[in-house]
């Protein structure tokens, strides 16, 4: 953006970088840049694009990813541009020597979930962002508060009320919508009700805001993210690229439960996975389970980015 100076457009690039870690669904994170006298946040992976130097924007962002994590990315696909007034600097008023911050993130998906070599980066467990998306073990810990919060602030308007229930199914005509991240996340900081509401309106925070904060929009950036990474688990085989070469179907289905925030019914997964052909026995027994040896699967060889290769089934435990 030559010649723009100070009031022209910087334009950024963040990764949302997925993996699974210890059976759970993990995102690359950095440190954050921290206001005077506060700690950072965590934050994406985040760099400039520089169009005198770069010659596209998913090679600055590899090579960015790689300096400040130490991490390859394998295949990427672009997610979202965001383009939000004050979203670089939440607690400053736009003006004529700041650039309007647009930022173009990208989704990366990886099997290989090995320490960042960087010591800064960190495999963060994602439901720990959102802990009211983990709806594994039943309702989570945060709801009742939240749902009694959102009430209260809904209370006076039909439409929030309208959102409230539908988000978050607290009315029995609706039902749990796993692909609504953004969805909720932005109802919730709309009531005031996430740790970034509060530092972006300049407000003390609440010690009881649930998950954790994320610097400037990079909670919002990282909900879009799982919203469309749990959407395409139905229709494309996305999961196969968090797992190992060999997997159990436990382990398969271990996996799809981490990303969509669901407990599944096993015999119903299992026969969903026999119908999409997709996978086959590769002759060995893991014995990492610890009880009875489990047969491996690998991925049929072919190109599993083509229309014809299907999703995975999530059928909900009733």
């Amino acid at each position: 953006m030559e010649g723009q100076g100070e009031q022209g457009i910087r334009i950024g690039l963040s990764a949302v970088v997925i993996a699974l870690r210890d059976r759970k669904a993990c995102v690359l994170t950095t440190p954050g840049d921290a206001a005077p006298g506060e700690a950072g946040a965590a934050a994406l992976p985040f760099g400039p694009f520089d169009p005198a130097r770069d010659r596209t924007f998913e090679r600055a962002l590899r090579d960015f990813v790689t300096d400040q994590t130490g991490f390859r990315l394998g295949f990427v696909e672009q997610l979202y541009t965001f383009g939000d007034l004050g979203r670089a600097s939440p607690r400053a008023t736009p003006g004529p020597d700041r650039r309007r911050e647009v930022s173009v993130s990208y989704l990366a998906l990886t099997a290989d979930a090995a320490d960042a070599p960087q010591a800064e980066a960190r495999w963060t467990p994602v439901l720990e962002i959102f802990p009211w998306e983990d709806r594994r073990d039943g309702p989570p810990a945060c709801l009742a508060a939240l749902i009694a919060d959102l009430t209260g602030w809904a209370e006076s308007d039909p439409r929030r009320q309208a959102r409230v229930e539908s988000l978050f199914a607290t009315g029995p005509s609706h039902r749990w919508n796993e692909g609504q991240v953004l969805d909720r996340y932005e109802l919730l900081y709309e009531a005031g009700l996430v740790a970034e509401a509060a530092r972006d309106q300049n407000r003390p925070q609440s010690v009881d805001a649930p998950g954790r904060a994320m610097a400037s929009d990079h909670r919002r950036i990282l909900a879009t993210g799982l919203g469309r990474l749990r959407s395409k688990l139905k229709y494309r085989p996305v999961l196969f690229d968090l797992m190992p070469a060999a997997f159990t179907l436990s382990e398969l289905q271990t996996a799809a439960e981490a990303i969509a925030g669901l407990s599944l019914h096993k015999q119903n997964f299992r026969r969903g996975v026999e119908r999409t052909g997709l996978v086959e026995p590769t002759g060995r027994l893991s014995a990492a389970t610890g009880g009875r040896p489990a047969e491996l699967f690998r991925v049929i060889d072919g190109d599993l980015s083509t229309g014809e290769a299907l999703g995975l089934p999530l059928p909900a435990q009733r």
